[in-house]
């Protein structure tokens, strides 16, 4: 089982949170998980304990937002195909890929994403604006190249079944 099915299970995407994740507003408010993170742990200087507000509320939203909204009124979209690609790429152990899609790139772009908040958590732990904005653009940019890619592995792959063609609407 791979790791991001297993991250998908804590999230509960059953086939009916997965529709209600590929609304383009749950992928596009998640981008906010990041930069509240580093809000929070940056004003502890200022705020003290209360620093964990933020810091709580995020994590519960990143919990959350997968489930949280309905599902979108098409899949047309580049959010919405960047999620099924990615609950494509999920079962890539049960799913032979076209092997244009079995490359390293996915791994790096995902490290990368990882790499950059590592360095925005440490930086912002640290006050070192300059790390924090560049780790948070890091994660972004590795991130969303990462979601592009699923776009493009949705797409092929939609041409060649009939049950992801059934998720387009």
């Amino acid at each position: 089982m791979t790791l991001e099915r297993h991250l998908s299970a804590l999230f509960n995407l059953t086939d009916e949170n997965w529709m209600r994740h590929a609304n383009p507003a749950s992928v596009w408010t998640r981008y906010s998980v990041l930069p509240v993170l580093v809000f929070s742990v940056w004003s502890r200087t200022w705020i003290g304990w209360w620093c964990l507000l933020p810091g709580v509320a995020s994590i519960l939203w990143m919990l959350l937002n997968p489930v949280l909204f309905g599902r979108p009124r098409s899949t047309r979209n580049w959010a919405s195909r960047a999620v099924l690609g990615e609950r494509i790429y999920l079962e890539r152990d049960r799913i032979a890929l076209p092997d244009h899609h079995c490359t390293p790139l996915y791994a790096i772009l995902k490290g990368i994403s990882a790499l950059g908040m590592v360095l925005a958590l440490w930086a912002t732990a640290a006050c070192s604006l300059w790390g924090a904005v560049l780790g948070v653009a890091l994660a972004y940019m590795g991130k969303s190249w990462f979601l592009d890619r699923m776009v493009w592995l949705y797409e092929d792959m939609r041409e060649t079944s009939e049950e992801y063609r059934s998720w387009e609407y």
